[in-house]
């Protein structure tokens, strides 16, 4: 990844709008992680939109200790575990966040960015990336997107129990790293 995509960066006021807007719009978006083996970078093809009165959303029943990313400011990431897997979210409003599910690798990067954990393995993102800054912070953050991501389709959601009807995942059509099922319709 060319350094002058490294300090083009999304800002704080792109986070700070409503998440469904922000999940659509981090398709096609750099996301770039900084570490021993050097940055890391994927271009976002599927995202999920968590919102207030979301069942699914793990900030749905209030601030916790393992939630409390999810109340920091716009662009701050919020990584959880769950069954051994590492998943990451960007936060958007107070207990709003992105899901960030799917990433074609960028520069050479090799593997499978296809489903959230397997996303986050590739770039590197670990619990330890709970609560970073990506507006500020050097190790993670994101790019605008470059070119014209091509048609994006929404869809309900995957890998939930509850509300599994909302039609809140959104991903670039015919990208090979979008995770199964591709059930949707089109949105643009």
């Amino acid at each position: 990844m060319g350094r002058s995509a490294v300090t083009a960066r999304i800002q704080r006021a792109f986070f700070d709008r409503p998440t469904r807007r922000v999940a659509r719009e981090l398709l096609g978006t750099t996301c770039w992680v900084r570490g021993g083996a050097g940055v890391r970078s994927v271009r976002i093809v599927e995202t999920e939109a968590y919102v207030q009165d979301d069942p699914a959303n793990h900030a749905y029943r209030g601030p916790t200790r393992r939630n409390r990313s999810m109340f920091e400011r716009p662009g701050t990431l919020y990584v959880y575990r769950i069954h051994q897997v590492v998943c990451a979210n960007v936060v958007t409003r107070p207990g709003e966040a992105v899901l960030l599910r799917g990433g074609a690798p960028l520069g050479g990067l090799e593997g499978s960015g296809s489903g959230p954990g397997r996303l986050c393995r590739l770039l590197g993102v670990n619990i330890h990336d709970d609560g970073i800054d990506t507006v500020r912070g050097s190790r993670i953050g994101f790019a605008p997107c470059a070119d014209r991501v091509g048609r994006i389709r929404i869809g309900p959601r995957v890998g939930v129990s509850r509300a599994t009807e909302r039609r809140l995942r959104y991903f670039v059509d015919g990208d090979r790293a979008v995770s199964r099922p591709r059930r949707s319709s089109a949105l643009t």
